[in-house]
């Protein structure tokens, strides 16, 4: 079997782009029989699969079986908070429609996928997400050289994730608003508009050895969102022995069960309350690897390649 992989999004610095490097990265490692090509434009007669992964690769009219990984439908549910509206992004979703399989990070997603986009659950494959092995817990040393270099204090509460835009699901500006006796660090590729919070730490884009450091010695990781299709950053906190602290909303409760302390998604107070009295150990991650990921996507492709082509709604 040979898979069109559009590799586009690796270079992505959000979830999106982790995703896509691990799983790619796994797929290769554990080939069952399969060879993956990076490419976006699939050929007849030269591939049996094209895997998009990411809702902006996903084609109208693909010549092959099609597979979508759909991140999640924020967009559509919430669509007065989103730009992405427009006619662009319409078609996207009927391309997401006319794929043979998708993949979903939960079954939260896999529900919004049915109820909004009318997809069958035959269709639609759970496949989790998990840690990249770089992420593991950091000595005494490494903590103390990142917190030197982004001067950070010996207590302080960790958010990761995209800063290039504002994400009202995110909901960082209030994070940073909200009362709290301890500092608060945000990772992630920052623009204007984050520089500009109040009483906040930014470290920008960081390197893997650095981020699992800032995980390694954070007091906990705070996660505010009030809507996800996995919540990725948990998982990587508890991977490297810090405390999770989180909104309680579907995905998130079933991405970590009793792994983390949830909160009223309403009480952004009471959230940073709980990260500042958060203890170790933590728990550990969920038992679900990249290779397992690569597993269950190899079973995806073969029921793909197997099919008479898209379907079309």
């Amino acid at each position: 079997m040979r898979v069109a992989f559009d590799s586009r999004p690796t270079a992505d610095t959000r979830g999106i782009g982790r995703y896509t490097r691990s799983l790619l990265a796994a797929l290769r490692e554990h080939p069952e029989g399969g060879e993956v090509v990076e490419t976006h434009r699939p050929r007849p007669r030269r591939f049996d699969v094209f895997h998009s992964p990411w809702i902006d690769g996903a084609l109208l009219r693909s010549p092959v079986p099609m597979v979508v990984t759909l991140h999640d439908l924020v967009p559509l549910k919430r669509h007065g908070e989103y730009l992405r509206t427009g006619l662009r992004h319409r078609l996207r979703y009927l391309a997401v429609q006319r794929a043979v399989r998708l993949i979903v990070p939960t079954e939260t997603v896999a529900g919004d996928a049915h109820d909004l986009l009318g997809v069958s659950r035959e269709r639609i494959a759970v496949i989790p997400e998990a840690p990249d092995r770089a992420l593991t817990p950091r000595d005494a040393r490494q903590v103390a050289a990142v917190r030197d270099r982004y001067a950070l204090p010996e207590r302080y509460l960790l958010w990761v994730g995209g800063l290039e835009h504002p994400d009202p699901r995110k909901r960082v500006a209030a994070l940073a608003d909200a009362p709290r006796d301890m500092a608060l660090v945000l990772v992630g590729r920052a623009k204007r508009w984050a520089h500009e919070l109040p009483g906040v730490t930014l470290t920008g884009e960081v390197s893997d050895d650095e981020l699992a450091a800032l995980y390694s010695g954070a007091h906990a990781l705070v996660f505010p969102s009030d809507d996800e299709g996995f919540g990725l950053p948990t998982v990587e906190a508890l991977a490297c022995g810090t405390p999770v602290v989180a909104c309680d909303i579907p995905a998130v409760r079933e991405v970590l069960g009793d792994r983390a302390t949830l909160v009223d998604p309403g009480d952004l107070e009471a959230l940073l309350a709980a990260g500042e009295a958060a203890a170790r150990p933590a728990p550990a991650p969920p038992p679900w690897s990249w290779a397992d990921a690569a597993h269950a996507t190899w079973s995806v492709y073969a029921g793909a390649a197997g099919s008479r082509g898209p379907a079309v709604p």
